[in-house]
This record gives C-alpha cells, sequence and structure tokens, in this order.
C-alpha cells in the first residue's frame, strides 16, 4: 500500500518466480491478495478484519490496519479513528521499510559488480525499444538482463526476451510504481552475471517511482519529444532524483513543436548539472553516446567489485600473519 499514491496493497505479480519465493525479508507474495511466510504460513489480505495463520492463530487488525488493508491510502484517509498525523507516519514506516530491502538489493549488485539502473518515464517515451535497441548493441560486449513492470501484461518482457536477454515481469496491479521488495524478489529468479548489467524499467508515471529507491546506481529519466518540454517543471521530484535524463525520439523533432533546449533548462533548473543525451532509439542517432555512458558505468562497477574483493584479501593475509607470528615460540 503506498500513502503517496494510493495504489493496492498485496496485487504484485512476478513472472517466473519459483513458487513460495521470498524476497530478503524472507517475506514472500505467493498469490494475488495474499503472502506467504518464511514459516509457510499464509496471510491473506482479502479479510479486512485480520488473518489467520497455519497454525490456526487468528490475527485482528485494529480499525487504522482494516482501513490501510481493505482500501489502501484513501481507506486510511477514511477510515474511522485514522488521523492525519497516522498517514504521515505510515507513509515513513513504509518508506523507511522500503530503503532497507534498497539497501539489500545495493549490496548484492555491489558484491557481483551489476551495474543497476531505474529507467523511469510517462508512458510511451519509448522506454522498451529503447531498451531492445540496447541489448541489441551490447550482444557480445556486456551482459544484460531485464526487469519489467507495468500493471498488466508481459508485453514488454516479450519484447525483451526476444532479444535473448533474460528478464522477468512484475506486474503491480492497481500499484503505479516498482518498489525495492518487489525487485529483491524478482532478483531470486532472474540470471544476472557478474559484472553484468541490470536495466529496471519501472511503471509509467513521472510521479510516485521519483519517491521509491530500488538500489540502483542511477535513476535515468526518459522525456520523449512527443510530450511537452515543460515536463521537467510540472514533475519537478523524477527529474531532480534522476542523474541522467534521456531526450528520445529526436528523429520526430521535424513533426513536433518541442523545445530541446528549453527542455534541458528546465531539467538543469530542477537538477543542476544534470547529464542529458539526446537519442533516437529508432534510428540509432546519438545512440553510441547512450551506450559509452552505460559502458563506463559498467566498468566502474566492475573496478569497485574488484577492489574490494582485493582489499578483503588482503586484510585476511595480513590476519594469517598476524595468527601466525603470535602461534610462533619466542
Amino acid at each position: 500500500m503506498c500513502t503517496t499514491c494510493g495504489c493496492g496493497h498485496g496485487e504484485t505479480r512476478i513472472d517466473n518466480a519459483p513458487a513460495g519465493a521470498t524476497s530478503p525479508s524472507g517475506h514472500g507474495h505467493e498469490a494475488l491478495g495474499q503472502h506467504v511466510h518464511a514459516d509457510g504460513s499464509v496471510h491473506s489480505h482479502g479479510d479486512a478484519d485480520g488473518h489467520r495463520h497455519a497454525d490456526g492463530t487468528w490475527h485482528r487488525h485494529d480499525a487504522g490496519a482494516r482501513a490501510e488493508v481493505a482500501g489502501g491510502a484513501f481507506g486510511a484517509v477514511h477510515g474511522a479513528g485514522t488521523t492525519q498525523e497516522r498517514i504521515v507516519q505510515i507513509e515513513r514506516d513504509i518508506l523507511s521499510r522500503n530503503n532497507a530491502f534498497a539497501a539489500s538489493n545495493r549490496q548484492a549488485f555491489a558484491d557481483r559488480g551489476v551495474f543497476a539502473l531505474n529507467l523511469v518515464s510517462s508512458p510511451g517515451s519509448g522506454k522498451t525499444t529503447l531498451l531492445v535497441k540496447t541489448i541489441e548493441a551490447l550482444r557480445g560486449r556486456v551482459p544484460v538482463a531485464v526487469i519489467e513492470g507495468d500493471q498488466q501484461t508481459s508485453l514488454d518482457a516479450d519484447r525483451i526476451r526476444a532479444t535473448g536477454a533474460p528478464a522477468v515481469q512484475i506486474n503491480t496491479g492497481k500499484g503505479c510504481h516498482l518498489d525495492a521488495q518487489m525487485v529483491g524478489q524478482a532478483l531470486s529468479s532472474l540470471a544476472i552475471p557478474d559484472d553484468g548489467v541490470l536495466l529496471i524499467e519501472n511503471v509509467g508515471n513521472l510521479v510516485c517511482p521519483a519517491a521509491f529507491d530500488l538500489g540502483e546506481a542511477h535513476k535515468v529519466v526518459i522525456l520523449s519529444v512527443t510530450e511537452g518540454d515543460d515536463k521537467p517543471l510540472k514533475y519537478p521530484d523524477m527529474f531532480h532524483a534522476a542523474d541522467l535524463l534521456i531526450v528520445n525520439k529526436i528523429d520526430l523533432l521535424p513533426y513536433v513543436t518541442f523545445d530541446v533546449a528549453k527542455a534541458i533548462e528546465y531539467a538543469r533548473r530542477v537538477r543542476p548539472g544534470l547529464d542529458v543525451l539526446c537519442v533516437s532509439a529508432t534510428t540509432g542517432e546519438n545512440f553510441p553516446a547512450w551506450l559509452a555512458w552505460l559502458e563506463r558505468g559498467a566498468e566502474r562497477t566492475r573496478a569497485h567489485r574488484v577492489e574490494t574483493v582485493d582489499a578483503l584479501r588482503r586484510r585476511i593475509a595480513a590476519l594469517e600473519t598476524e595468527l601466525a607470528e603470535r602461534s610462533t615460540p619466542a
């Protein structure tokens, strides 16, 4: 449940995930409207009064919790006895919990040298086409895996799999963004090679994904020239959260009234120093610049993993030497 946007709870479906797969918390989603605990007990969200565990024990929700389970943020706002302070606390708790999952994801990526990006945009900006072209261009150079986020269907994941790259589809139901726990669950069934690139295509939405860290190295916001050049001012949180702006579909500039310079100016007004690339995923115009940006990031991530491993080995060697010296008779 998201108090920022009011999206539903317990509706997430992840394809390719093995039955009973759990997230890093040991608290995985089994089916629509329910989740399974690490001990195998099932908790149904469909009963707003409470739920019964596999051992027969009954867990009753209080009035505020019933509103949260039954109606998401809108239910919480209108639930009997639920104050505005309670709503603020719920949102803080959700974001804090999300950040803990994000930290776990980030550590997992670092341990394996995986360069993870969170691609965000409005619907129809060309994210999936950009991903398909990117995978094809990097074939044989950098291994790529993809997590696809949509409210329904596996159409985008099917397009990605057709390139030969591994992909997992997350359907969020009424949810309008991915969160770190969803990504953590998806990782359990996604084959990402060490030192590879993970591209996470978020749900098309320029609002809520800005607030949710997935453990990625960078958010990349994609703005197509078929949208308004004032989007950075209308949706400042998203552009402020991003480290790279891709202005996509520049092959259509002769046919639309989109001022590229103005869009970049607005974006940098919100996020000073924001990196910007103008590309066409369809024609390939300026695509090498995007690929070079990706490969530089992947190389930095790989180098950091090597440095970390080397430092750990040196530390182990130093400890072994110290122990050997202590055990040697004077």
